[in-house]
């Protein structure tokens, strides 16, 4: 899976058809655009036309293994009392 980046600071990219980012709403990069290092470079850094870091990594949430798994309730890990006659 590509990784993708949270647009900090709104751009126009240049190398898409002049696509809109906009700051703390959009991810770069867009479905369906498949970016290259370089580029991802320039905008993490200030070496870009605007001098602004533009994009800035998002970090993917770590899944616990309670969440993997799916959490168990207690009302599962009861088990029946058994009925003797």
């Amino acid at each position: 899976m590509e990784e993708k980046y949270k647009v900090i600071h709104s751009f126009k990219d240049l190398e898409d058809n002049n696509h809109i980012y906009l700051e703390n709403k959009d991810i770069y990069p867009r479905e369906g655009l498949e970016s290259t290092k370089k580029r991802i470079k320039e905008l993490t850094s200030n070496k870009n036309k605007i001098g602004e870091i533009l994009i800035e990594k998002l970090e993917e949430p770590e899944v616990t293994e309670t969440e993997e798994i799916g959490e168990v309730t207690e009302s599962e890990t009861k088990e029946e009392p058994e009925i003797t006659e």
